[in-house]
């Protein structure tokens, strides 16, 4: 079941991605060879300002340039990222839906580049910019299992 102010099409994204598992619940939806990311900004997610943490920001950009970058290259894969730039330019509010969104993909040999933005009902928040290593291996999960595992759970209906 969504939960409320989740737009209609985004999915819950499962827990054990390790850090990212902070933001939960978090949510994605894949369309128009996009990927999305998105969230209700929460007290958790909060700073103390009451608005949504710069950190919290962040980490979403992250999430959804590398997402798109791998999305683009049509592998399920890992993507350490090199350089993530996000201009801040308005905050997102308490109980605001929040979006990540890779706009702009280019994949090359070793190295993925992803441009977006984040929006709320009022407009953009933040524009992100991110460089990953694109490496030759699926690496591992924090608990030692093959990355390939943590793929196969969101193949399964996430």
């Amino acid at each position: 079941m969504a939960q409320q102010g989740v737009p209609e099409g985004f999915t819950p994204i499962p827990e054990g991605f390790g850090f990212t598992d902070k933001l939960q619940p978090t949510y994605r939806r894949l369309s128009d060879g996009r990927v999305t990311i998105g969230l209700v900004v929460m007290p958790q997610h909060g700073n103390t300002l009451g608005i949504c943490h710069g950190g919290v920001l962040m980490t979403l950009a992250d999430i959804a340039a590398a997402s798109g970058v791998n999305l683009a290259r049509g592998k399920r894969s890992g993507s350490p990222t090199i350089n993530l730039a996000v201009d801040f330019i308005s905050a997102a509010k308490m109980g605001d839906w929040i979006e990540a969104t890779a706009e702009q993909v280019s994949v090359k040999r070793r190295f993925g580049f992803s441009s977006g933005v984040i929006r709320s009902s009022r407009g953009i928040v933040a524009r992100f910019n991110g460089t990953f290593y694109l490496p030759d291996h699926e690496g591992l999960r924090q608990n030692g299992e093959p990355a390939s595992s943590i793929r196969q759970d969101l193949s399964n209906g996430s």
